[in-house]
């Protein structure tokens, strides 16, 4: 597993690479984890279901709840165009 990201100051800069993070820290109620939870659950489903073919998706694409916070993407490492 990995973890990348960027800081929140650079989230709108044109050519933005995340950088890996050696840590990450959720501050979230316990709905607001139970919904990550689920969504990490389907994503885990998608990426059985279509293997290779299944790139990524975003937190706030499931659950419009999150739409104002921090993008929250998971994305399969084992990817293929």
């Amino acid at each position: 597993m990995e973890i990348h990201g960027y800081a929140k100051e650079e989230r709108d800069a044109e050519n933005l690479i995340p950088a890996e993070l050696a840590e990450i820290t959720l501050v979230a109620s316990s709905n607001e984890l139970r919904r990550i939870a689920a969504f990490l659950e389907h994503c885990a489903g998608q990426i059985e279901k279509y293997g290779k073919s299944w790139g990524h998706e975003h937190l706030s694409d499931q659950d419009k709840g999150f739409e104002s916070s921090p993008h929250f993407v998971v994305f399969n490492p084992d990817y293929e165009l």
